[in-house]
């Protein structure tokens, strides 16, 4: 396993971008210098995060998200798992 997280993800199990084991492991988004924990999605080359708006659901019960756009910097959180 790489000590670099990927440039997508997801936490979403539906998503070609969902990775269980890199989740499990803890991803840390920083977005515009700040650190955020509700984070959805993010991709570093494009810049930007989906984040939940509220406790909103969409018609099939997935949370409402906001793109934002900006710089973005991720990290994991712990070290791999042996």
């Amino acid at each position: 396993m790489t000590d670099t997280p990927p440039d997508r993800l997801s936490v979403n199990p539906r998503s070609p971008h969902y990775d269980y084991d890199l989740l499990i492991r803890g991803v840390g988004v920083r977005f515009r210098g700040e650190e955020k924990t509700t984070v959805e999605e993010y991709c570093v080359s494009e810049g930007w995060i989906k984040v939940s708006a509220g406790k909103a659901l969409d018609r099939k019960g997935n949370p409402l998200t906001l793109t934002l756009k900006g710089p973005v910097e991720v990290w994991f959180k712990d070290e791999p798992a042996a």
